[in-house]
């Protein structure tokens, strides 16, 4: 190739190379083509342990990627085209370079577009939705969580979580587009347990939406953590860490711009919320699980006819919990809506809170939570855990 295009190539690799500094997190490969008449010599960079393991004609070495791209350019001296894909997580860039031309183009990985078509086909008809996790895209993260088989088809007893999950997506999407565009997300996930909408989150927000986040799972059982390291060493998801730790423990050592808890038992959604109004998160999202706090704690003379029966009581009860957590995020600054997760069909436990925080803290919310706590003769965990910090 001649000196011209080698020099215009070196300038193309100087935009990957910055590109890799901002990105190094969702690096994947590295795949290169290089053509003499009608032969191919063909070499494949993949990250492993913060250097990109490159074979190229029998030989494997480890390099840097600043010095493995002016290794390519230095061998495409010696070659008359080039071709490399430079790939990562939601994004692959072409570069083609020939002695008339360089040029360099964002394009899809072809074998996933039409993974993606026939996967789409095949569950058409059990799956009525324009999926935010689509089959095809979303295959690897699908089969690590177990919502597709070996061969791309979705289980049949799993089309209900498969929903689920994507549901999830739908509700958090338009409040997580609210947050900051130029920055890094920060997303902390408490009681992650095995971590499946964390995951589904980072493949979203990553290669759908193409943001820069980062998660970290917080769980007190050192086997489920240590099963979502695998998980995320088995997907090459980089942009996450784990820790077998209580919440109440846990020292941020960064902005945390969403904490995020689905089914913790009974206060140990309290302890997430809590968390989240500590660190001052932009966003707290919550999915409750059972509500035994409250139950044979609260009184309400007025209802005391209505009350005598259990069943009114306990439903009673769950509605107070969540309720006034509502309001004591409220009070905090929070902007709040409660909102149906999933059918109450599936589990009485469906309700979803989103909060997003959008002033300094509300005292007139605040008298409102306190009388609340005065009638009702309660001390809720969440108010608890708050004044605690």
């Amino acid at each position: 190739m001649n000196k011209q295009s080698i020099n215009k190539l070196t300038l193309f690799f100087m935009g990957l190379k910055s590109r890799f500094t901002e990105n190094s997190l969702i690096f994947k490969n590295i795949y290169v083509t290089f053509t003499t008449g009608l032969k191919e010599f063909k070499g494949v960079g993949s990250f492993e342990s913060g250097k990109i393991k490159y074979n190229f004609n029998g030989r494997t070495e480890n390099y840097d990627l600043n010095t493995l791209l002016d290794k390519i350019a230095n061998d495409a001296q010696n070659y008359e085209t080039l071709s490399l894909i430079y790939k990562e997580r939601g994004t692959s860039i072409l570069i083609s370079a020939d002695n008339k031309n360089v040029k360099m183009t964002n394009t899809e990985v072809q074998e996933e577009e039409e993974q993606a078509s026939h996967n789409a086909g095949e569950t058409s008809t059990l799956l009525n939705r324009d999926y935010y996790i689509k089959a095809g895209k979303a295959d690897a993260l699908l089969k690590e969580i177990g919502i597709m088989t070996k061969e791309g088809k979705i289980k049949n007893d799993k089309i209900r979580k498969y929903n689920q999950i994507d549901h999830y997506v739908e509700l958090l999407e338009g409040i997580l587009d609210k947050l900051p565009k130029n920055q890094t997300i920060n997303i902390l996930d408490c009681g992650c347990g095995k971590s499946y909408l964390t995951f589904v989150l980072n493949y979203y927000l990553t290669e759908v939406k193409k943001r820069k986040c980062h998660f970290i799972g917080l769980d007190y059982s050192e086997s489920v953590i240590n099963s979502s390291k695998k998980m995320a060493s088995n997907l090459g998801y980089r942009n996450m860490e784990f820790h077998a730790i209580d919440i109440n423990n846990y020292i941020p050592d960064k902005k945390i711009h969403v904490v995020i808890s689905l089914h913790a038992c009974d206060t140990a959604t309290d302890m997430a919320l809590a968390l989240g109004v500590r660190v001052d998160s932009d966003v707290i999202i919550a999915v409750p699980c059972c509500h035994r706090e409250l139950l044979n704690g609260y009184s309400y003379e007025p209802f005391k006819s209505i009350l005598k029966h259990g069943i009114f009581k306990s439903r009673m009860a769950d509605i107070l919990t969540d309720g006034m957590r509502a309001l004591l995020l409220e009070a905090k600054g929070y902007e709040v809506s409660v909102v149906e997760y999933i059918s109450p069909l599936e589990t009485p436990k469906n309700l979803m809170i989103r909060a997003l925080k959008t002033k300094e803290e509300n005292d007139k919310a605040m008298q409102e939570y306190l009388s609340l706590m005065g009638a009702l003769n309660v001390y809720p965990a969440l108010y608890n855990y708050l004044n605690q910090y």
